[in-house]
């Protein structure tokens, strides 16, 4: 049997979402206006905080950040996935390939722990309000987010290491339309269970710590709010994380389908539903939902434009 590993560089061939020519110009179309929208949305979103200085605090530091997973994150699996519909090409490097899966698994654990940050951030501000400017202090907010982006490079370089131990034969034909780590292991030839486990407790015990923080940390909210008395003052708590916990459940719901589950029950069409969701659309609703219900971004935008003029 021929085998192929990191050493040979083999060229993998993404098999793509469809191969109806009909169906790939009407999704071409529509990825190429959505990866628009979220490349405007979020450059906008981080100039608007940037330059409004009424929108320079911890809150609003994160979500800067979070506009710039977001972007970084689609622009590493949708242009290549246009390139796949829009003409023949569906090869791409061994270690292109690498570099794809790297990339993102860095960047989408950093927004699974910049999401708990923001949490942790809303936490503070409505338990502890009067203590919210010495606690989110400027040496927490870097630290919080340099915690994120170390989390994000270790889980991917687990999952790089892991990768380049394989060996790959037959068929070198990706069932997906980007490098991720479930179709590439269904290629080795190699026994992949000591991989899919170490790879399932890095991916769980990232999800996990960061959801469980992200719990906590509403629970503690919802207590609060509810202790309340005026209904204006109930309303305007939520207020504030709403967008959040709206972003949140999105993000962590197709998250948790995709990765936390047996590889048996990989399934192509759901999976690539689940993860056009979650590496195409979700980028381009989260400065949507965050800009549309939030009524600072949306005087930050006003301000930053009557300066412009």
């Amino acid at each position: 049997m021929n085998t192929l590993n990191y050493t040979n560089k083999p060229d993998f061939i993404l098999m793509g979402l469809t191969d109806s020519k009909e169906v790939q110009v009407v999704l071409s179309v529509l990825f190429l206006l959505v990866y628009l929208v979220t490349v405007l949305g979020n450059t906008g979103m981080v100039l608007i905080i940037r330059l409004d200085a009424q929108l320079h605090t911890p809150m609003y530091f994160f979500l800067t950040h979070l506009s710039f997973l977001d972007l970084s994150y689609s622009t590493v699996i949708t242009p290549k996935t246009l390139e796949t519909l829009m003409t023949s090409n569906r090869n791409i490097s061994f270690t292109g390939c690498l570099i794809q899966m790297y990339a993102f698994v860095l960047l989408a654990a950093a927004e699974c722990f910049l999401l708990a940050s923001m949490a942790y951030d809303r936490y503070v501000a409505i338990c502890n309000p009067l203590h919210y400017p010495v606690i989110m202090s400027t040496r927490l907010c870097h630290a919080l987010l340099s915690g994120s982006y170390m989390i994000g490079a270790m889980d991917s370089t687990v999952n790089l290491l892991c990768m380049r131990t394989l060996h790959f034969c037959n068929s070198n034909v990706i069932r997906h339309f980007f490098c991720d780590t479930s179709p590439i292991l269904a290629l080795s030839c190699n026994d992949t269970y000591k991989v899919q486990i170490i790879i399932f407790i890095f991916a769980g015990f990232t999800l996990t710590v960061s959801l469980i923080t992200i719990s906590s940390s509403y629970a503690s909210i919802l207590s609060t709010i509810l202790k309340i008395n005026s209904t204006s003052g109930k309303q305007k708590a939520f207020s504030t994380c709403a967008s959040h916990l709206l972003g949140v459940t999105v993000f962590y719901g197709t998250m948790i389908f995709t990765y936390l589950k047996p590889s048996k029950s990989y399934s192509l069409g759901k999976d690539q539903v689940a993860s056009v969701f979650y590496t195409i659309v979700i980028p381009m609703l989260n400065p949507l939902i965050y800009s549309l219900r939030n009524k600072e971004v949306k005087s930050g935008f006003i301000r930053v434009v009557k300066k412009g003029f």
